[in-house]
């Protein structure tokens, strides 16, 4: 467990349509843009984002900041938890978590949709670990180090991929 990531969370849900259906990717994301957690459910009320909350905090224990959009379910759920003071709602707080959603927007439109739930939930796991391990925060380091972080994580990977 990363102690860091306990420090303050992003969450947001999106819609995705699987078959005419639609169905809610639920994602957690740190300060640094890292996706801890991703969830996909049928339902998008309190239910969903308490289960979402949930199996969050127990994979990463509690957070001392949670900044969520104003959907009512989040603040529903809070509540039942006891973090509602925890909870941070406005107009662009949560733009770290809606950014999130692009590369995953962008992968999705490559694989023209998806044809079932557990595809969906496997690849969204997946990806957002993948997508954590190589995303470098290009803006952060100049050419050199950039690169150097890049192709320590590339050697990673493919000592990963041996295996």
């Amino acid at each position: 467990m990363r102690a860091y990531s306990n420090w303050q969370w992003h969450l947001d849900e999106a819609f995705v349509n699987i078959d005419g259906k639609t169905l809610y990717l639920w994602r957690a994301v740190d300060h640094e843009g890292e996706v801890l957690e991703s969830f996909v459910t049928k339902r998008h009320d309190r239910k969903a984002a308490l289960k979402f909350l949930r199996k969050t905090m127990k994979r990463f224990g509690r957070t001392y900041v949670i900044v969520t959009d104003k959907l009512r379910s989040f603040g529903a759920a809070m509540k039942v938890i006891g973090n509602a003071d925890k909870q941070e709602t406005g107009r662009w707080l949560n733009n770290r978590a809606d950014n999130s959603h692009q590369p995953f927007r962008r992968r999705e439109r490559a694989m023209l949709r998806f044809r079932r739930t557990r595809s969906l939930q496997n690849f969204v796991s997946v990806h957002a670990s993948v997508h954590n391990h190589f995303n470098q925060e290009r803006h952060l380091y100049n050419r050199s180090n950039f690169k150097l972080n890049r192709a320590a994580a590339l050697t990673g990977w493919r000592g990963l991929c041996a295996d």
